[in-house]
This record gives structure tokens, C-alpha cells and sequence, in this order.
């Protein structure tokens, strides 16, 4: 039987937290990643999990002199939409409006004016395309 893909939510926790580390930054070496990581393990450590990401196609890397750089291999916005997806059906049953509702939730009184003119205005597109 043929594994599925992992997504973000799937992988390790040390995975997890390199691959977001990498994402954060673009475009990382091994030492910037140690740089951002709290209580981080070893350079080898490090490098091993990068080099399983680019193994398991979570990540492409690129020589540059003597050392590596690592970025995604499927772009950030293709990686959110794709941890967005996979969020939804796991936490929300595929419901946007419940997932929606419980970032409210987490965030109330912390969403500046901007923010939720942001979030009105995200709507009335979505309303307009399903119009259309």
C-alpha cells in the first residue's frame, strides 16, 4: 500500500519546527535555522532533518560556496493553502465558517480596525466570485 504524502500537521515536531523555521526565512542555511530554533539540537541534527525535508520533497536545496541553502519546495503560498486544507478537514470538518469562528474566538480584542476591514473585505470578494 502506497503512503500518502505527509502535511505540515503530519510531520514531527523538530520536522515541523525546521520546516517552519525554513518558511519564516525564505530561503535558510543550516546555521540560520539553529539561530531561530529555541533550545536547538545539534548542527548534525539540524542538517539531518533538513536533508530528510529535501529527501521527502518538503524542501529544495542549492550550494552556494561551501554551504547549503534551503527553501520549499512547493512555494509558501502552495504550503499554506495545503496546511489551510488539510486544517479545516482535520480540526473543522471542512467547515470555514467554524474555523473562522474559532480564530475569532482566539483573537478577540486583539484584531486591529484594519485587520477586520481586511476580513470584511476577503467576504464580500468571496461573495462576488461565487456570484460570478
Amino acid at each position: 500500500m502506497a503512503r500518502s504524502k505527509k502535511t505540515p500537521l503530519e510531520l514531527g515536531k523538530r520536522e515541523r519546527q525546521v520546516f517552519e523555521t525554513v518558511m519564516e526565512l525564505s530561503e535558510a542555511s543550516v546555521n540560520e535555522v539553529l539561530e531561530k530554533l529555541e533550545d536547538p539540537p545539534s548542527y548534525s541534527a539540524v542538517r539531518a532533518t533538513l536533508n530528510f525535508l529535501v529527501e521527502k520533497n518538503w524542501l529544495k536545496s542549492r550550494q552556494v560556496g561551501p554551504k547549503y541553502l534551503y527553501r520549499s519546495a512547493a512555494g509558501k503560498e502552495k504550503t499554506r493553502r495545503s496546511a489551510a486544507e488539510r486544517l479545516l478537514s482535520t480540526f473543522f470538518g471542512g467547515s470555514a465558517s467554524e474555523a473562522v469562528a474559532a480564530l475569532l474566538d482566539v483573537s478577540s480584542g486583539k484584531l486591529s480596525d484594519e485587520e477586520l476591514q481586511d476580513m470584511a473585505a476577503m467576504i464580500q470578494r468571496a461573495r462576488e466570485e461565487k456570484q460570478s
